[in-house]
């Protein structure tokens, strides 16, 4: 009977030990978690800003940062300002899904996986270059209208 006492005493002292030593392990992964979601949501917010899907945002973020590219561009021969506006706006689009797609990746993944930045790239790429060549061919086919921006007369 006297063992009990002192049985219960060894495990609470044992518990008491394992939740301290437990305690600085979760307030850190809790913290480093806050991080990784807070950087995914700042992350997933710029690159919608900057992605296609927002319908708003060219005049506001994506058309001066092209300009901007395209106007550094000319500094080296003023015939490149158009030409690398339009790489320019292309550009930002990309930078718009990538951050999305790491933000994103962030926020929704559970266990941390490894990154394919090459495939990340390349779909980037392809829905950036997919969504340039389905405005062009709408304005081609005069169903929106493009502003005059470069007019000769």
């Amino acid at each position: 009977m006297q063992s009990f006492p002192k049985m219960s005493q060894e495990l609470s002292l044992e518990n008491q030990t394992m939740t301290e030593q437990l305690e600085p392990t979760i307030s850190k992964d809790f913290k480093k978690d806050i991080f990784k979601k807070l950087r995914g949501g700042f992350f997933l917010v710029l690159g919608y800003l900057l992605s296609p899907l927002c319908w708003w945002n060219d005049l506001l973020f994506n058309l001066p940062i092209a300009y901007a590219f395209g106007y550094g561009c000319s500094l080296f021969s003023p015939k490149l300002l158009l030409p690398c506006s339009i790489i320019g706006y292309w550009l930002s689009n990309i930078v718009g899904i990538l951050l999305m797609q790491f933000g994103s990746q962030d926020i929704f993944q559970k266990e941390p996986k490894e990154r394919n930045l090459k495939k990340e790239l390349f779909t980037g790429l392809i829905s950036s270059t997919v969504y340039t060549l389905l405005i062009l061919v709408l304005i081609q086919l005069k169903i929106i209208d493009s502003p005059v921006l470069f007019s000769n007369g």
